[in-house]
């Protein structure tokens, strides 16, 4: 019998790096591309990528809120065309990712 093992991790605090995955990373970085051995990875088609879908597991939360934004900033995004709110997400994103990382 299989036993589920659930673990959270909190993106805010990674863990940090073993001595080993630190050499390993500084070994992978100076290694060339032309170095890299892609034999194991087989080529994908036009064909493939004609049948190929978003990953149907994947469904972000969504959560309705209200945000005040200065009106020249909201011009700007709508001036863009459709999607203003996506773009919000997507700049926001963009920012909690590169503060994760930092």
């Amino acid at each position: 019998m299989k036993k589920n093992v659930k673990f959270t991790l909190d993106t805010t605090k990674p863990l940090p790096l073993t001595k080993k995955q630190k050499a390993e990373i500084q070994a992978l970085s100076e290694l060339s591309d032309s170095k890299i051995d892609h034999s194991d990875i087989p080529s994908l088609s036009d064909e493939f990528w004609k049948k190929a879908v978003n990953n149907p597991f994947y469904k972000p939360t969504k959560t309705s809120t209200t945000v005040r934004v200065d009106s020249d900033v909201l011009a700007w995004l709508k001036s863009q065309g459709k999607g203003y709110q996506t773009r919000i997400n997507t700049i926001l994103r963009a920012a909690m990712l590169h503060k994760i990382k930092h």
